[in-house]
């Protein structure tokens, strides 16, 4: 796990074990949570991942010793959206499990072409986070809300996009990307910054 202030309250935190997908032991998952909490009052965050994949989730033998049930991920998705400043997903691949809660927590989504997206929570037995489906049907609506984590559809990042799940898909490096979305958040205010994100 890496994080960077690139420039004063901006922020990248980067899940970095690609030879797993980026997929979360526990030890990484409640370090993911310390860093967010530690930057609530950041005026942007991008999330992204190393590799072909933003992440897979639990990491299958923690998940058989439970991690796919632990409340660190709704821990993690509540720090991300207490961020005070604007944070971005950048999904620099696939994103699928209990990863899907940082992500849907984020303000905005932008993802690669070949990204996929997938939470199966019916194959697998367990129920989402708390508050995953509420934010997922605010993005997508009840009935793809249910295509996902009912029907345990992956979806591209072009059903994606027409879903709303995503808010934009990326040729090129999707970090430069997400950069250049903070750059007026960046130049602003702290203050004016926290306000509009209360407005909206």
């Amino acid at each position: 796990m890496r994080h960077q202030e690139r420039a004063p309250g901006q922020w990248i935190v980067t899940i970095d074990r690609p030879e797993k997908a980026n997929s979360l032991t526990p030890e990484m998952l409640e370090t993911l949570c310390n860093i967010v909490e530690k930057i609530q009052k950041a005026q942007s965050v991008i999330l992204t991942g190393t590799g072909a994949v933003f992440s897979a989730g639990a990491d299958l033998e923690a998940a058989r010793k439970g991690l796919g049930v632990s409340p660190l991920w709704e821990r993690l998705s509540a720090g991300v959206a207490a961020v005070q400043g604007l944070t971005i997903a950048a999904l620099n691949g696939t994103l699928a499990g209990g990863a899907m809660g940082m992500a849907l927590a984020c303000d905005l989504r932008i993802a690669v072409p070949d990204a996929r997206l997938f939470y199966p929570v019916m194959r697998l037995g367990f129920l989402p986070q708390p508050s995953d489906p509420g934010r997922l049907v605010a993005l997508v609506g009840p009935a793809r809300a249910k295509l996902i984590l009912m029907g345990g559809q992956r979806i591209t990042a072009q059903e994606a996009l027409w879903f709303g799940l995503i808010d934009r898909i990326v040729d090129g490096d999707v970090v430069d990307a997400a950069l250049m979305l903070t750059t007026d958040v960046m130049a602003a205010e702290t203050t004016h910054v926290a306000a509009i994100k209360r407005m909206i």
